[in-house]
């Protein structure tokens, strides 16, 4: 049986990033921005049913990235498009990156949303970026070690390794998931 995932959104990514980085001062670590905006889609697919970015998750050895916005920010653009990320976050220099001056409505977040961005960032966007990396590694049960490799995860293994669904409700969760996926290979 094939999981389907909806697909990801860097128009909503690109918003988290800018967000976070707003609330941080404008610079930050990328490692750390990318650790901060996989708790958010985390959280949310725990509490909502689903992420904010649709993101694909993987398994590294420093911790859990957002596959798709880890290439946007190392520069591994995708071929199909322009990249939206670069309208709002620089290119990285000595590893952090910037969110670039202008003003943004955050259109594509919702206010639930955009208050989970500033929940998480009061949490953990204190710590420092290898704190950070620690306490992921630590405290979430789905990070696997790749010994030197990247194993992708699904939301399924997410939510069942979280222990904080049943399984009927992750069964309901995926369906819906399924559904949206469904609805973007028809767009």
């Amino acid at each position: 049986m094939r999981i389907m995932k909806p697909q990801y959104n860097e128009t909503k990514a690109s918003q988290v990033a800018f967000l976070l980085l707003k609330l941080r001062g404008g610079t930050m670590s990328y490692l750390k921005l990318i650790k901060l905006m996989y708790l958010i889609d985390r959280t949310a697919l725990i509490r909502w049913g689903r992420s904010v970015t649709f993101d694909s998750v993987v398994s590294m050895d420093n911790g859990l990235v957002l596959g798709e916005t880890y290439n946007l920010i190392r520069e591994d653009k995708r071929p199909d498009s322009n990249s939206v990320w670069r309208d709002f976050i620089s290119e990285p220099i000595n590893f952090e990156v910037s969110a670039k001056e202008q003003e943004t409505d955050f259109d594509e977040l919702s206010d639930a949303e955009e208050n989970l961005i500033i929940e998480i960032f009061e949490k953990f966007g204190k710590m420092g970026r290898w704190e950070l990396v620690d306490d992921v590694h630590h405290k979430l049960p789905e990070w696997i070690d790749p010994n030197g490799s990247s194993i992708p995860l699904t939301y399924r293994d997410i939510l069942i390794k979280s222990g904080e669904k049943s399984y009927a409700d992750i069964e309901e969760i995926q369906q819906e998931l399924d559904g949206i996926a469904l609805l973007d290979c028809l767009a």
